[in-house]
Protein backbone atom coordinates (compact mmCIF):
# COMPACT_ATOMS: atom_id res chain seq x y z
CA UNK A 1 0.00 0.00 0.00
CA UNK A 2 2.88 2.34 0.78
CA UNK A 3 4.44 1.82 -2.64
CA UNK A 4 1.12 2.42 -4.36
CA UNK A 5 0.64 5.66 -2.41
CA UNK A 6 4.12 6.85 -3.30
CA UNK A 7 3.56 6.10 -6.97
CA UNK A 8 0.15 7.77 -6.91
CA UNK A 9 1.61 10.79 -5.10
CA UNK A 10 4.37 11.01 -7.72
CA UNK A 11 1.76 10.87 -10.48
CA UNK A 12 -0.19 13.73 -8.87
CA UNK A 13 2.97 15.84 -8.54
CA UNK A 14 3.80 15.26 -12.20
CA UNK A 15 0.29 16.28 -13.21
CA UNK A 16 0.49 19.44 -11.11
CA UNK A 17 3.90 20.26 -12.63
CA UNK A 18 2.55 19.81 -16.17
CA UNK A 19 -0.44 22.03 -15.42
CA UNK A 20 1.81 24.74 -13.98
CA UNK A 21 4.12 24.49 -16.98
CA UNK A 22 1.18 24.75 -19.37
CA UNK A 23 -0.09 27.79 -17.52
CA UNK A 24 3.32 29.45 -17.77
CA UNK A 25 3.49 28.73 -21.50
CA UNK A 26 -0.02 30.10 -21.97
CA UNK A 27 0.82 33.30 -20.09
CA UNK A 28 4.06 33.79 -22.00
CA UNK A 29 2.27 33.32 -25.33
CA UNK A 30 -0.64 35.63 -24.61
CA UNK A 31 0.99 38.39 -22.57
CA UNK A 32 1.86 40.65 -25.52
CA UNK A 33 0.61 39.88 -28.99
CA UNK A 34 2.26 42.82 -30.73
CA UNK A 35 5.67 43.82 -31.91
CA UNK A 36 5.31 46.72 -29.49
CA UNK A 37 6.29 45.81 -25.93
CA UNK A 38 4.36 48.78 -24.51
CA UNK A 39 1.00 47.69 -26.01
CA UNK A 40 -0.74 44.83 -24.25
CA UNK A 41 -3.61 42.82 -25.72
CA UNK A 42 -6.10 44.31 -23.22
CA UNK A 43 -5.29 47.90 -24.20
CA UNK A 44 -8.40 49.73 -25.44
CA UNK A 45 -7.01 50.29 -28.98
CA UNK A 46 -4.99 47.08 -29.18
CA UNK A 47 -6.84 45.47 -32.09
CA UNK A 48 -6.79 48.64 -34.19
CA UNK A 49 -3.07 49.17 -33.57
CA UNK A 50 -2.36 45.53 -34.45
CA UNK A 51 -4.31 45.73 -37.72
CA UNK A 52 -2.65 48.95 -38.84
CA UNK A 53 0.80 47.71 -37.86
CA UNK A 54 0.31 44.51 -39.88
CA UNK A 55 -0.73 46.55 -42.92
CA UNK A 56 2.22 48.90 -42.66
CA UNK A 57 0.09 51.96 -41.89
CA UNK A 58 1.77 52.69 -38.57
CA UNK A 59 5.24 51.89 -37.29
CA UNK A 60 6.94 52.07 -33.94
CA UNK A 61 9.88 54.08 -32.70
CA UNK A 62 13.51 52.96 -33.17
CA UNK A 63 13.49 51.36 -29.73
CA UNK A 64 10.54 49.15 -30.76
CA UNK A 65 7.90 50.92 -28.68
CA UNK A 66 4.62 52.34 -29.94
CA UNK A 67 4.12 55.14 -27.38
CA UNK A 68 0.36 55.26 -27.58
CA UNK A 69 0.04 58.56 -25.69
CA UNK A 70 2.41 60.52 -27.92
CA UNK A 71 1.02 63.03 -30.41
CA UNK A 72 1.05 62.81 -34.22
CA UNK A 73 2.12 65.59 -36.56
CA UNK A 74 -0.05 66.75 -39.43
CA UNK A 75 2.50 65.39 -41.92
CA UNK A 76 2.63 62.01 -40.17
CA UNK A 77 -1.16 61.82 -40.15
CA UNK A 78 -1.40 62.62 -43.87
CA UNK A 79 1.06 59.83 -44.60
CA UNK A 80 -0.82 57.36 -42.38
CA UNK A 81 -4.19 58.26 -43.92
CA UNK A 82 -2.96 57.71 -47.48
CA UNK A 83 -1.44 54.36 -46.51
CA UNK A 84 -4.64 53.33 -44.72
CA UNK A 85 -6.60 54.02 -47.90
CA UNK A 86 -4.06 52.18 -50.05
CA UNK A 87 -3.29 55.19 -52.23
CA UNK A 88 0.49 55.37 -51.87
CA UNK A 89 0.88 54.95 -55.62
CA UNK A 90 -1.78 57.40 -56.77
CA UNK A 91 -0.64 60.08 -59.20
CA UNK A 92 -1.22 63.79 -58.54
CA UNK A 93 -1.13 65.92 -61.67
CA UNK A 94 -1.37 69.44 -60.23
CA UNK A 95 0.29 69.72 -56.81
CA UNK A 96 -0.46 72.59 -54.45
CA UNK A 97 2.41 74.87 -53.41
CA UNK A 98 2.98 75.53 -49.70
CA UNK A 99 5.15 78.17 -48.12
CA UNK A 100 6.58 75.72 -45.58
CA UNK A 101 6.93 72.51 -47.65
CA UNK A 102 9.20 71.79 -50.60
CA UNK A 103 9.23 68.77 -52.92
CA UNK A 104 12.06 67.17 -50.99
CA UNK A 105 10.05 67.11 -47.75
CA UNK A 106 9.58 63.49 -46.64
CA UNK A 107 5.76 63.64 -46.62
CA UNK A 108 5.33 65.95 -49.64
CA UNK A 109 3.72 63.27 -51.83
CA UNK A 110 1.39 62.03 -49.08
CA UNK A 111 0.22 65.58 -48.34
CA UNK A 112 -0.44 66.22 -52.03
CA UNK A 113 -2.44 62.99 -52.24
CA UNK A 114 -4.43 63.92 -49.14
CA UNK A 115 -5.36 67.15 -50.89
CA UNK A 116 -6.17 65.42 -54.18
CA UNK A 117 -8.53 62.92 -52.51
CA UNK A 118 -10.28 65.77 -50.66
CA UNK A 119 -9.22 64.46 -47.25
CA UNK A 120 -8.15 67.96 -46.29
CA UNK A 121 -9.31 71.30 -47.64
CA UNK A 122 -7.09 72.70 -50.33
CA UNK A 123 -5.69 76.10 -49.39
CA UNK A 124 -4.58 78.73 -51.85
CA UNK A 125 -1.10 78.37 -53.31
CA UNK A 126 1.57 79.76 -51.04
CA UNK A 127 -0.25 79.13 -47.77
CA UNK A 128 1.47 77.14 -44.98
CA UNK A 129 0.53 73.53 -44.25
CA UNK A 130 2.09 73.40 -40.77
CA UNK A 131 3.44 69.85 -41.21
CA UNK A 132 5.12 69.69 -37.81
CA UNK A 133 2.10 70.85 -35.81
CA UNK A 134 0.24 68.17 -33.87
CA UNK A 135 -2.91 66.99 -35.61
CA UNK A 136 -5.97 67.68 -33.48
CA UNK A 137 -8.79 65.28 -32.80
CA UNK A 138 -11.08 67.48 -34.88
CA UNK A 139 -8.68 67.46 -37.84
CA UNK A 140 -8.15 63.70 -37.74
CA UNK A 141 -11.86 62.92 -37.44
CA UNK A 142 -12.63 65.35 -40.27
CA UNK A 143 -10.14 63.60 -42.56
CA UNK A 144 -11.85 60.28 -41.82
CA UNK A 145 -15.27 61.74 -42.66
CA UNK A 146 -13.95 63.46 -45.80
CA UNK A 147 -12.84 60.09 -47.18
CA UNK A 148 -16.48 59.03 -47.38
CA UNK A 149 -19.61 59.70 -49.36
CA UNK A 150 -22.08 60.80 -46.67
CA UNK A 151 -25.58 62.20 -46.46
CA UNK A 152 -25.82 65.91 -45.83
CA UNK A 153 -27.01 66.98 -42.40
CA UNK A 154 -28.06 70.37 -41.04
CA UNK A 155 -26.23 72.20 -38.24
CA UNK A 156 -29.28 71.61 -36.09
CA UNK A 157 -29.09 67.85 -36.70
CA UNK A 158 -25.38 67.88 -35.90
CA UNK A 159 -25.97 69.72 -32.62
CA UNK A 160 -28.71 67.24 -31.76
CA UNK A 161 -26.59 64.11 -32.24
CA UNK A 162 -23.60 65.70 -30.48
CA UNK A 163 -25.56 66.88 -27.45
CA UNK A 164 -24.41 63.91 -25.39
CA UNK A 165 -20.92 65.40 -25.16
CA UNK A 166 -20.33 67.75 -22.22
CA UNK A 167 -18.37 70.20 -24.39
CA UNK A 168 -20.74 70.09 -27.37
CA UNK A 169 -21.42 73.83 -27.22
CA UNK A 170 -17.74 74.65 -27.61
CA UNK A 171 -17.17 72.58 -30.77
CA UNK A 172 -15.51 74.77 -33.45
CA UNK A 173 -18.02 75.87 -36.07
CA UNK A 174 -16.02 74.38 -38.95
CA UNK A 175 -16.03 70.99 -37.22
CA UNK A 176 -19.74 70.87 -36.38
CA UNK A 177 -20.97 69.09 -39.54
CA UNK A 178 -18.02 66.63 -39.79
CA UNK A 179 -18.41 65.81 -36.10
CA UNK A 180 -22.15 65.24 -36.53
CA UNK A 181 -21.55 62.91 -39.45
CA UNK A 182 -18.85 61.05 -37.53
CA UNK A 183 -21.22 60.59 -34.60
CA UNK A 184 -23.96 59.22 -36.85
CA UNK A 185 -21.47 56.78 -38.37
CA UNK A 186 -20.12 55.82 -34.93
CA UNK A 187 -16.65 57.02 -35.94
CA UNK A 188 -15.87 59.33 -33.04
CA UNK A 189 -13.15 57.88 -30.84
CA UNK A 190 -13.05 58.74 -27.15
CA UNK A 191 -10.79 57.40 -24.45
CA UNK A 192 -12.39 54.93 -22.01
CA UNK A 193 -11.56 57.32 -19.18
CA UNK A 194 -12.86 60.41 -20.99
CA UNK A 195 -15.38 62.54 -19.12
CA UNK A 196 -17.88 62.66 -22.01
CA UNK A 197 -15.92 65.40 -23.77
CA UNK A 198 -15.30 65.52 -27.49
CA UNK A 199 -12.02 67.39 -26.92
CA UNK A 200 -12.06 68.61 -30.51
CA UNK A 201 -9.02 70.86 -30.31
CA UNK A 202 -6.85 68.59 -28.20
CA UNK A 203 -3.92 66.94 -30.05
CA UNK A 204 -4.81 63.37 -30.97
CA UNK A 205 -2.72 60.62 -29.45
CA UNK A 206 -1.16 57.84 -31.52
CA UNK A 207 -3.68 55.37 -30.09
CA UNK A 208 -6.60 57.66 -30.98
CA UNK A 209 -5.20 58.15 -34.47
CA UNK A 210 -4.94 54.37 -34.92
CA UNK A 211 -8.59 53.93 -33.92
CA UNK A 212 -9.74 56.81 -36.14
CA UNK A 213 -7.82 55.48 -39.16
CA UNK A 214 -9.18 51.99 -38.57
CA UNK A 215 -12.74 53.35 -38.58
CA UNK A 216 -11.95 55.26 -41.76
CA UNK A 217 -10.58 52.15 -43.49
CA UNK A 218 -13.67 50.13 -42.68
CA UNK A 219 -16.12 52.84 -43.74
CA UNK A 220 -14.18 53.67 -46.93
CA UNK A 221 -14.55 50.06 -48.07
CA UNK A 222 -18.32 50.66 -48.16
CA UNK A 223 -18.79 54.32 -49.08
CA UNK A 224 -15.60 56.00 -50.35
CA UNK A 225 -15.80 59.54 -51.70
CA UNK A 226 -15.97 59.98 -55.47
CA UNK A 227 -12.22 60.28 -56.09
CA UNK A 228 -11.39 57.37 -53.82
CA UNK A 229 -14.14 55.25 -55.38
CA UNK A 230 -12.51 55.70 -58.78
CA UNK A 231 -9.04 55.00 -57.41
CA UNK A 232 -10.25 51.96 -55.44
CA UNK A 233 -12.07 50.47 -58.42
CA UNK A 234 -10.53 47.22 -59.62
CA UNK A 235 -8.88 47.89 -62.97
CA UNK A 236 -10.02 45.79 -65.93
CA UNK A 237 -8.78 45.19 -69.43
CA UNK A 238 -8.16 42.63 -72.14
CA UNK A 239 -5.15 40.37 -72.03
CA UNK A 240 -3.78 36.92 -71.36
CA UNK A 241 -6.06 35.05 -68.97
CA UNK A 242 -4.10 33.32 -66.22
CA UNK A 243 -5.69 29.98 -65.45
CA UNK A 244 -6.44 29.48 -61.77
CA UNK A 245 -6.07 33.14 -60.81
CA UNK A 246 -8.41 34.03 -57.94
CA UNK A 247 -9.95 37.23 -56.62
CA UNK A 248 -10.87 37.98 -53.02
CA UNK A 249 -12.14 41.48 -52.46
CA UNK A 250 -9.67 43.81 -54.15
CA UNK A 251 -6.78 41.30 -54.09
CA UNK A 252 -6.00 38.98 -56.98
CA UNK A 253 -3.67 35.99 -56.72
CA UNK A 254 -1.55 34.41 -59.43
CA UNK A 255 -1.18 30.83 -58.16
CA UNK A 256 1.97 28.76 -58.13
CA UNK A 257 1.99 26.65 -61.28
CA UNK A 258 0.35 29.30 -63.45
CA UNK A 259 1.91 29.69 -66.89
CA UNK A 260 2.57 33.18 -68.25
CA UNK A 261 4.06 34.21 -71.62
CA UNK A 262 6.92 36.73 -71.52
CA UNK A 263 8.57 38.52 -74.43
CA UNK A 264 12.37 38.49 -74.39
CA UNK A 265 14.23 41.69 -75.18
CA UNK A 266 17.50 39.95 -76.08
CA UNK A 267 18.50 36.91 -78.12
CA UNK A 268 19.40 33.71 -76.26
CA UNK A 269 20.74 30.41 -77.61
CA UNK A 270 21.79 27.02 -76.33
CA UNK A 271 24.83 27.32 -78.62
CA UNK A 272 26.15 30.75 -77.62
CA UNK A 273 24.59 31.86 -74.34
CA UNK A 274 26.26 31.06 -71.02
CA UNK A 275 24.89 29.83 -67.66
CA UNK A 276 24.37 32.79 -65.33
CA UNK A 277 23.81 35.19 -68.23
CA UNK A 278 21.16 37.79 -67.39
CA UNK A 279 18.06 38.35 -69.48
CA UNK A 280 15.26 40.92 -69.54
CA UNK A 281 11.73 40.21 -70.66
CA UNK A 282 8.45 42.07 -70.56
CA UNK A 283 4.74 41.45 -70.36
CA UNK A 284 3.66 42.02 -73.95
CA UNK A 285 0.03 42.09 -72.83
CA UNK A 286 -1.92 42.41 -69.61
CA UNK A 287 -2.10 39.32 -67.41
CA UNK A 288 -5.73 39.15 -66.31
CA UNK A 289 -8.18 37.02 -64.37
CA UNK A 290 -11.05 35.26 -66.04
CA UNK A 291 -13.21 38.29 -65.20
CA UNK A 292 -10.68 40.61 -66.90
CA UNK A 293 -9.23 42.14 -63.72
CA UNK A 294 -5.66 43.21 -64.44
CA UNK A 295 -3.06 41.36 -62.36
CA UNK A 296 0.11 42.50 -64.11
CA UNK A 297 -0.18 45.38 -66.58
CA UNK A 298 1.31 45.32 -70.05
CA UNK A 299 4.85 46.70 -70.08
CA UNK A 300 6.03 45.21 -66.77
CA UNK A 301 9.68 44.12 -66.96
CA UNK A 302 10.84 40.71 -65.79
CA UNK A 303 14.47 39.93 -65.02
CA UNK A 304 16.38 36.76 -64.34
CA UNK A 305 19.24 34.59 -65.50
CA UNK A 306 19.90 31.51 -67.59
CA UNK A 307 20.30 28.76 -65.02
CA UNK A 308 21.07 25.87 -67.36
CA UNK A 309 22.60 26.19 -70.83
CA UNK A 310 23.99 23.22 -72.76
CA UNK A 311 24.78 23.19 -76.46
CA UNK A 312 23.12 20.63 -78.67
CA UNK A 313 25.58 18.10 -80.09
CA UNK A 314 24.97 15.31 -82.58
CA UNK A 315 24.81 11.87 -80.96
CA UNK A 316 25.49 13.47 -77.54
CA UNK A 317 22.51 15.53 -76.41
CA UNK A 318 19.81 17.95 -77.43
CA UNK A 319 20.29 21.58 -76.44
CA UNK A 320 19.15 22.74 -73.01
CA UNK A 321 18.02 26.27 -72.21
CA UNK A 322 16.39 27.07 -68.84
CA UNK A 323 15.45 30.53 -67.56
CA UNK A 324 14.97 31.41 -63.89
CA UNK A 325 13.10 34.66 -63.33
CA UNK A 326 13.71 36.49 -60.06
CA UNK A 327 12.29 40.03 -60.29
CA UNK A 328 9.48 42.03 -61.81
CA UNK A 329 9.30 45.80 -62.18
CA UNK A 330 5.69 46.86 -62.62
CA UNK A 331 4.37 49.90 -64.46
CA UNK A 332 4.12 51.49 -60.98
CA UNK A 333 7.93 51.28 -60.86
CA UNK A 334 7.70 48.72 -58.06
CA UNK A 335 10.45 46.07 -58.11
CA UNK A 336 9.72 42.87 -56.14
CA UNK A 337 10.56 39.16 -56.27
CA UNK A 338 8.78 37.23 -59.00
CA UNK A 339 9.91 33.61 -59.00
CA UNK A 340 9.24 31.74 -62.21
CA UNK A 341 11.03 29.24 -64.42
CA UNK A 342 10.86 28.45 -68.11
CA UNK A 343 12.47 25.72 -70.18
CA UNK A 344 12.74 26.27 -73.92
CA UNK A 345 11.36 23.35 -75.89
CA UNK A 346 10.47 22.92 -79.54
CA UNK A 347 7.26 21.49 -80.83
CA UNK A 348 8.15 18.41 -82.91
CA UNK A 349 6.22 16.16 -85.26
CA UNK A 350 6.55 12.40 -84.89
CA UNK A 351 9.49 12.21 -87.28
CA UNK A 352 11.56 14.87 -85.50
CA UNK A 353 10.78 13.29 -82.15
CA UNK A 354 12.34 10.09 -83.49
CA UNK A 355 15.36 11.94 -84.93
CA UNK A 356 16.05 13.88 -81.74
CA UNK A 357 15.57 10.82 -79.59
CA UNK A 358 18.12 8.85 -81.59
CA UNK A 359 20.53 11.32 -83.17
CA UNK A 360 20.26 14.20 -80.66
CA UNK A 361 21.82 17.52 -81.64
CA UNK A 362 18.83 19.86 -81.38
CA UNK A 363 19.73 23.56 -81.13
CA UNK A 364 17.58 25.96 -79.18
CA UNK A 365 17.29 29.72 -79.61
CA UNK A 366 14.82 32.48 -78.91
CA UNK A 367 15.10 35.76 -80.82
CA UNK A 368 14.58 39.20 -79.33
CA UNK A 369 10.79 39.68 -79.07
CA UNK A 370 10.42 35.90 -78.94
CA UNK A 371 7.92 34.44 -76.47
CA UNK A 372 8.87 32.16 -73.58
CA UNK A 373 6.33 30.49 -71.34
CA UNK A 374 7.25 30.76 -67.67
CA UNK A 375 5.80 28.76 -64.78
CA UNK A 376 5.19 30.76 -61.60
CA UNK A 377 6.88 29.10 -58.61
CA UNK A 378 5.34 31.08 -55.74
CA UNK A 379 1.90 32.75 -55.48
CA UNK A 380 1.82 36.45 -56.32
CA UNK A 381 -0.80 38.68 -54.66
CA UNK A 382 -1.79 41.92 -56.36
CA UNK A 383 -3.92 44.88 -55.30
CA UNK A 384 -6.31 45.04 -58.26
CA UNK A 385 -7.11 48.70 -57.67
CA UNK A 386 -3.61 49.96 -58.36
CA UNK A 387 -1.49 47.04 -59.57
CA UNK A 388 0.66 47.05 -56.44
CA UNK A 389 2.19 43.63 -55.69
CA UNK A 390 1.68 42.70 -52.04
CA UNK A 391 4.89 41.44 -50.45
CA UNK A 392 4.56 38.87 -47.68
Amino acid sequence: MLNVGVKYGGYILKRIFKLLLSALVFVSCTGAVFAFPDVQDDYWAASQIKTLEEQGVIVGYPDGTFRADENVTRAEFASMAIKALGQQNAQVVQPVNFSDITEDFWAYDAIQKALYFDLVSSPEDGQPFRPDDSVSRAESISVAVNSLTTEQISPQKAKEVLSRYADAKSIPEWFLIPAGKAEILNMIVTLPSANKNLDAERPATRAEVAAILYNMMEQAKLNPNAKLAEAMRKKTGEGYIIAGATVQGSVGTIPAGAVIPVELTNYISSQSSQPGEMYVARAAQNYVTRDKFILIAKGANLKGQLSDVRAGKWFVRNGVLVLDNSLVTTVNDQTVPFNASGEIKKDRNWFMKFVRATLKGEKLNVPAAGIVKMTVLKPIKVDLTNGWIIEE
